[in-house]
């Protein structure tokens, strides 16, 4: 009998992910993952780790399989607190769903389970996987969820073949409604549980007050640059080469004080990102101010009037070849080969027709249409077809 941990997070997708597997046979033992201490800068009074280990423990006793809590909040203080410190100060925005699941369940979770003797872990994502030979070898394919509306292929756009090969997704077949219903006909106490927001384990978390334990404040200037603004009416030259066209395609717009008018004041331009529309308590404006580019060298915040503002948008981002990564490693591009894909920039968004490029410092993917807020730090994925085959950082 395969043995299957399964990382009970104390949500409806894991319990009913639990109950799948126990039914399809396997020897099943919950987990449950405590990642954080600090309290102190969690919204809700109450605590929601101990509320959801205790709801992870009610469903285990449930279904009758053995349960148990590992606290990973030192390696999850190292690499995903950490690193996003890190990434805001040097004005990036990162994505600490996507890293926990690279760094937290699918490897020092993973790596505990093995260590118990588990062949397979399993968790509560709706998405899938299927199993193909090629050449003689098993090759693994991520797959979106069946629900799309709740796909979230996108957060495991970091995972490799070897990640894969122990992993099983047993609610990707089912549609969101499917799940509550099987947990309430199981009677599981989660069953009506509303979807955790936040940072992946931590509870809901003020982004703000959360950096700034890291970050000081430091007031600058909110800088208003109008869309009538010249470096926007840019003609597209002619180009030498396509590398010089990829270059010119994926270029931010360069922004200098003296660009646009001050409009109001910030306490940090490391606490903004880019498309961001809440938190700069400017008023006044017939349409309402979007960040289209942060500075922390001189920390500067640029903003334009409304989501048409072309200040947001660009048709090409670039991924260096350290932060690139295929899903599929057999269907890697070699330096000036093409492919054409879906993509998605961030999660939640519709996928988008584009192409990649490779050249021998990267990769360029290009979209057909212009995209909105493209972030540095940011993950792109990419698909044919339902299937994720990689991503990489924003660059």
């Amino acid at each position: 009998m395969k043995r299957v941990i399964v990382g009970l997070s104390g949500g409806v997708d894991s319990s009913v992910a639990a109950y799948l597997l126990k039914e399809q046979g396997y020897e099943v033992i919950g987990l449950f993952m405590k990642n954080w201490h600090d309290d102190s800068v969690t919204i809700s009074d109450e605590c929601p780790w101990l509320d959801d280990s205790n709801d992870a423990l009610l469903v285990a006793e449930k279904l009758g399989i053995p349960f148990q809590t590992v606290d990973l909040s030192e390696q999850y203080k190292e690499r995903i607190v950490d690193y996003m410190f890190n990434e805001y100060e040097n004005g990036r925005t990162p994505n600490p769903d996507v890293l926990c699941n690279r760094e937290i369940k699918f490897d020092v979770f993973l790596k505990i389970a093995l260590s118990l003797g588990a062949d397979y872990v399993a968790t509560g994502h709706y998405c899938r996987k299927d199993t193909i030979r090629k050449e003689g070898k098993e090759i693994h394919r991520l797959i979106a969820g069946k629900d799309s509306n709740k796909d979230q292929s996108y957060f495991l756009c970091q995972l490799s073949q070897e990640q894969l090969a122990k992993t099983l997704f047993p609610v990707g077949e089912l549609l969101k409604p499917e799940v509550r219903d099987i947990a309430k006909e199981q009677d599981l106490v989660t069953a009506d549980k509303k979807d955790s927001q936040g940072l992946c384990f931590i509870g809901k978390v003020r982004l703000p007050e959360f950096l700034q334990q890291k970050l000081q404040p430091k007031q600058g200037d909110i800088i208003e640059i109008l869309s009538s603004e010249e470096k926007y009416q840019r003609t597209i030259p002619q180009f030498k080469s396509k590398r010089e066209e990829l270059e010119f395609l994926s270029s931010k717009y360069q922004y200098d004080t003296r660009d646009g008018k001050v409009v109001g004041k910030h306490q940090g331009a490391h606490y903004y990102t880019k498309g961001q529309r809440k938190g700069l308590a400017v008023g006044g404006t017939p349409e309402p101010l979007f960040v289209i580019e942060t500075d922390v060298e001189t920390n500067t915040i640029y903003t334009g009037q409304g989501k048409k503002h072309p200040g947001l948008y660009r048709k090409a981002l670039f991924i260096t070849n350290k932060e690139l990564h295929w899903v599929r490693e057999d269907l890697r591009l070699n330096v000036d080969e093409e492919l054409e894909v879906m993509a998605r920039i961030r999660y939640r968004q519709p996928l988008e027709k584009a192409t990649l490029h490779v050249i021998d410092s990267g990769m360029y993917v290009v979209f057909e249409n212009d995209q909105s807020a493209i972030t540095e730090g940011q993950f792109v994925a990419w698909y044919i077809g339902e299937e994720l085959v990689g991503s990489g950082v924003i660059s």
